[in-house]
């Protein structure tokens, strides 16, 4: 039985890709309409994009998925299966940097166990021939060496002039990386410059608003040349933290786990607690204030959800 990958999911149907088919110049059309088999249902499953599974062609040139292999990841929001990687899209500006969103992404991708790539786009946009010029520069200077220190890689990009750009196709080669961050930031701009042939749906930011239309509506991983498949996600503006407590959270900021485990009170929450080593690492600025705030932040947030359940 051959396998392949689910590259979308829609309207019931399932588009596997032939593994057989993924260096091939039409692999974008090789995909096989299929069904899943009634046997998912009735075990309470659902075959995810990004799945590898065993199908089997029918009559009609349409097909059935059969089995799904065992997954390596699993994604609630947005739902994608086999992820390694995450790659968070933020504009340096229209709509401006937001480091408190940035943040609550991170705590997610951090969650799922995911690698992470922060890609910063619409470097042509920045104010040019002025003053402002040095200090927008400088600030996103700031805010790449700041998530470099703490481990993450970042990419400035401009899809416009392609700065970048290679750098980001290097950095997918050979992963199944899923794209995602705020609305309006350049995702689907971005993709289009680094997969050759796509034609993804781009919107113009609002003015009014200072963000962007949701302009993919659905899960879709689309392979790459050489290696490796890319998802484009629906945009969100917001996130939740249903699946996490508050005493996991400083686990999902990573420069805060080397020094948890000093605390002086098991469970510490890093507030107001006494020989509390992480407020003593912001203090003497080995963790980012901001960075603190933020995590102060999402305490909160979790603690009132509690609250209201």
């Amino acid at each position: 039985m051959p396998a392949g990958w689910i590259v979308k999911a829609l309207s019931g149907y399932y588009y596997v890709q032939p593994e057989d088919a993924l260096d091939a110049h039409d692999s974008a059309e090789a995909a096989i309409q299929c069904r899943a088999r009634g046997i998912f249902k009735k075990k309470g499953v659902t075959p995810l994009v990004g799945d590898r599974v065993l199908y089997e062609k029918t009559e009609n040139g349409e097909g059935t998925v059969d089995e799904i292999l065992p997954r390596t990841s699993e994604l609630i929001r947005p739902p994608v299966a086999n992820v390694n990687q995450a790659v968070l899209v933020f504009s340096a500006t229209e709509p401006d940097l937001n480091l408190q969103l940035l943040d609550k992404f991170l705590v997610h991708t951090e969650h799922a166990g995911l690698d992470t790539l922060i890609v910063l786009t619409k470097l042509d946009l920045l104010p040019d021939g002025e003053s402002a010029v040095v200090v927008d520069e400088m600030e996103l200077d700031r805010v790449r060496r700041l998530y470099e220190s703490i481990g993450y890689p970042v990419i400035v990009t401009s899809s416009k002039s392609g700065f970048g750009l290679e750098s980001v196709r290097a950095a997918l080669k050979d992963r199944i990386s899923v794209f995602s961050g705020q609305s309006g930031v350049g995702k689907s701009s971005l993709l289009n410059a680094v997969v050759p042939g796509l034609s993804l749906e781009t919107n113009a930011i609002s003015q009014r608003l200072g963000r962007g239309k949701h302009t993919t509506r659905h899960v879709e991983l689309f392979p790459l040349p050489g290696g490796g498949f890319v998802a484009d996600t629906p945009g969100f503006s917001q996130l939740d933290f249903v699946q996490l407590e508050p005493d996991e959270l400083s686990g999902c900021f990573a420069e805060m786990r080397g020094y948890r485990a000093g605390c002086k009170f098991r469970g510490c929450l890093h507030q107001q607690e006494p020989g509390c080593l992480v407020q003593e690492a912001v203090e003497q600025g080995r963790i980012a204030p901001s960075r603190y705030r933020h995590y102060l932040t999402f305490l909160n947030e979790m603690k009132e959800r509690k609250r209201r359940y």
